[in-house]
């Protein structure tokens, strides 16, 4: 029989006094047929229900706080360093050469291949290939090359086979002459290729919330002791509720960082921008698998390690995972014997198992890879993502561990930054981070007239998601 879980209300309460909805009474519920003139047995403390209820704590693992000064923060990436095309084109036949059209209907695709470079053409559907010289080149936007095929006997790309679409052509070197030089200028001269950058942004969002109590609900005294998170306990009941928001708080700057979405609408567009999350950048610049489960087997696992090949190959990653798929990895990994893959692996922690237990991660190696496991509480709760089964199911991330190189503008040079890394609104002026002040004429503040207290938080920060083609998204099927 399937199990029917029980998630208890997640539905908040707007209560801002001593209610029956947030207090012990006898007239309903569990007390309803207790005779009133009997002293009922009353534990005076809370029972944790829910363990600890906070979510936050991901980014603390994998990134780093960095104040910014700017409503953007702007980096740019370093685009690959070799020369390659996809979908070419064959042109007109002349003699034994043969034109090629680079990335036809591209209209940012320029041609930088000089003349007598090597090249490599493949035809990813026939399964062809051909090595060639460049013998004549058109470069730029919409450039093309002619090409001498150096296999096939000397017979043309047509000739030999090959699409006439489809093609995927990149350089792997030259091939000049005795005694040749490189001409200066015309069409024998070789083509500079200037370094192409990519540039990235995002913006920072204020984030806030506010905890009100009268100054005669401040002085009210309750009959059950109180206890935080935090480990604040007493009998004024406005102490729990303060101490929840704050805790809620927090947990929204980590929630906010994650969920997070550029504001698309008509609604404040210019002042509410809205901010770039971990989730919606590895949807728009990473790598997605969908519907990951351990009846597919080691192969589906190893297909996403030939995918990281083709991307920046970073040999420590962090998986952050949903009960059901952190459960998948560990039936995946059960039916291989570890040590014959390659055992665990615990390097990010300096080779120290116990560091790595402690904070919840199991390692294990394959291929050049380490990974280092977690269940993420964010995905299980309840009251977020947990429970939640299909299309719309977040079962995990893949984060690169480490730093990248990334070049900075303002300084002219190339820094190195976490993968995952927070910037926060601070200047000598004031400190954006985490703020908390009172207002109001009760609880200590003397601000204004307003008989009561008013605890404030605000923050402003971003997230950024660096290389986040390095970076796999899991999500329901």
């Amino acid at each position: 029989m399937a199990l029917s879980p029980q998630f208890g209300s997640i539905i908040p309460s707007q209560a801002q006094q001593l209610l029956a909805s947030n207090y012990l009474q006898f007239n309903t519920a569990a007390g309803a047929t207790f005779a009133q003139q009997y002293l009922p047995e009353i534990y005076e403390q809370e029972v944790e229900r829910y363990g600890n209820r906070t979510l936050s704590g991901f980014l603390k693992m994998v990134g780093a706080e960095m104040p910014m000064t700017s409503d953007q923060v702007i980096w740019s990436e370093q685009n690959r360093l070799h020369i390659s095309y996809l979908a070419c084109t064959t042109g007109a036949v002349v003699g034994t050469t043969q034109v090629i059209n680079l990335s036809p209907g591209v209209a940012t695709a320029q041609n930088v291949i000089s003349v007598n470079d090597t090249v490599v053409v493949l035809d990813p559907v026939s399964g062809l290939e051909a090595k060639a010289i460049v013998t004549a080149t058109t470069v730029g936007v919409g450039g093309n090359i002619t090409v001498q095929s150096l296999s096939g006997a000397g017979a043309t790309l047509t000739a030999q086979g090959f699409a006439a679409a489809g093609l995927k052509v990149f350089v792997y070197g030259s091939d000049y002459a005795k005694g040749s030089n490189i001409a200066i200028g015309g069409a024998l001269a070789r083509v500079s290729v200037d370094p192409v950058l990519t540039q990235f942004s995002n913006s920072p969002i204020i984030i806030r919330n506010q905890y009100t109590i009268s100054g005669s609900d401040m002085a009210q005294i309750g009959w059950v002791e109180v206890a935080t998170e935090d480990g604040t306990s007493g009998f004024l009941w406005y102490l729990k509720a303060e101490s929840e928001t704050r805790l809620r708080f927090e947990d929204y700057l980590e929630m906010a960082m994650i969920e997070g979405e550029l504001n698309g609408s008509a609604l404040n567009p210019a002042t509410q921008r809205g901010t770039q999350g971990l989730f919606a950048a590895i949807q728009a610049r990473g790598n997605v698998e969908v519907g990951f489960t351990a009846a597919n087997g080691l192969g589906e696992f190893d297909a996403i390690l030939k995918n990281l090949d083709t991307q920046g190959a970073i040999e420590e990653n962090m998986l952050f995972l949903q009960r059901q798929t952190s459960l998948d990895f560990d039936d995946m990994l059960g039916a291989i014997s570890w040590g014959a893959q390659g055992g665990t692996a615990f390097g990010l922690f300096e080779n120290s198992e116990e560091m790595a237990l402690n904070l919840g991660f199991s390692g294990f190696r394959r291929g050049s890879y380490d990974f280092y496991k977690t269940d993420w509480k964010y995905l299980n709760d309840a009251s977020t993502r947990g429970g939640i089964v299909g299309v719309n199911s977040i079962e995990g991330v893949l984060v690169p561990a480490g730093t990248s190189t990334v070049y900075d503008q303002i300084l002219g040079t190339n820094i190195r930054r976490p993968f995952l890394h927070v910037r926060y609104r601070a200047s000598q002026g004031d400190d954006r981070r985490m703020k908390s002040w009172l207002t109001g004429s009760a609880g200590g503040a003397f601000t204004s007239t307003l008989d009561a207290m008013e605890v404030n938080f605000l923050s402003e920060r971003c997230l950024v998601t660096q290389a986040a083609n390095n970076f796999v998204l899991f999500k329901g099927l």
